[in-house]
């Protein structure tokens, strides 16, 4: 598997990105993992780019993306290259799509969740789970035949795309996949683990995973920097680089930023944004400085 220049070859140069979906406002989780972004750029010398992760056409908003924007800029904080917008690059991912349909390695998945997670109830053995968490897909739908999914396209039920992980393991002849992560040198990990994972949905047309590694490849991303709970979706995110042959971007998983209940800082759960600061009266300075730990008041 070939590895990044930024860690290959000696060079010191690397291309960063920090990459929110605009599901709403910034908070100081956001600007801490963009500070560290640019800021491993700016150590080696490189460039840091900023992508707009607007995939999902009902969660994301454009008010949203302008204010991810505005919000960077008031504290430092700019691309310094084309700002990558998802939305705009939809037959890139359908052409990927089709490349591993055609080598055998999608099908479509008519599963609900409810039925997924009936049938893992229902299961005799207590039910898979992935390493992030999540509940690995039994595989129900792989086995239909192609004339059962073409009678249950014609008859309009909604399905999703999966990767047959199996088939996806045997092209690239193994079952573990191998990643450079910065400060701690090699890293393995067992994508089979996740299951048949979705590429892409009815309402959403291509997914996190696919879009994701595609954008690093597109835009010469040479080290992924992001926070520590994206760590798990490396080795998926490592299978598709081998399939596609995109080139290996070393990476680093910085650690998240709590809530006084110990939580990380999440829009769901209303974390004070950065927009909420500047009205308060913060200044760039003190949000930069409690962004990165140096404990400045927070209003």
């Amino acid at each position: 598997m070939a590895a990044s220049s930024c860690f290959r070859d000696g060079k010191d140069e690397c291309i960063t990105r920090f990459a929110p979906s605009p599901t709403g406002y910034l908070h100081l989780g956001h600007a801490a993992s963009a500070l560290t972004a640019r800021r491993l750029a700016h150590d080696s010398r490189g460039r840091f780019l900023l992508r707009i992760e607007d995939i999902d056409p009902v969660r994301c908003r454009p008010d949203y993306a302008d204010a991810i924007i505005e919000d960077l800029a008031w504290i430092g904080i700019e691309s310094e290259g084309p700002v990558r917008r998802q939305s705009a690059h939809l037959p890139d991912y359908r052409r990927v799509l089709d490349a591993l349909s055609a080598r055998g390695l999608l099908y479509p998945c008519f599963c609900t969740r409810a039925e997924i997670a009936r049938e893992a109830q229902e299961a005799a053995h207590a039910p898979h789970r992935a390493p992030d968490g999540t509940l690995a897909y039994a595989g129900t739908c792989r086995a239909l035949s192609p004339q059962q999914r073409v009678e249950r396209m014609q008859g309009g039920r909604p399905y999703v795309l999966r990767l047959d992980m199996a088939r996806a393991l045997r092209v690239t002849g193994g079952d573990i996949v191998t990643w450079h992560e910065r400060g701690q040198g090699l890293q393995t990990g067992r994508p089979g683990l996740f299951g048949d994972v979705v590429l892409a949905r009815k309402d959403i047309p291509a997914s996190y995973h696919l879009c994701v590694t595609h954008d690093d490849a597109a835009q010469g991303v040479t080290l992924v920097s992001r926070g520590e709970d994206l760590r798990p979706a490396t080795s998926i995110h490592r299978l598709l680089q081998v399939l596609m042959g995109w080139p290996e971007p070393e990476y680093a998983h910085h650690t998240l930023l709590l809530d006084e209940a110990g939580r990380r800082l999440a829009k769901r759960d209303s974390a004070l944004t950065l927009r909420a600061m500047r009205a308060a009266g913060m200044t760039p300075d003190a949000v930069r400085d409690a962004a990165l730990g140096r404990h400045a008041p927070v209003p």
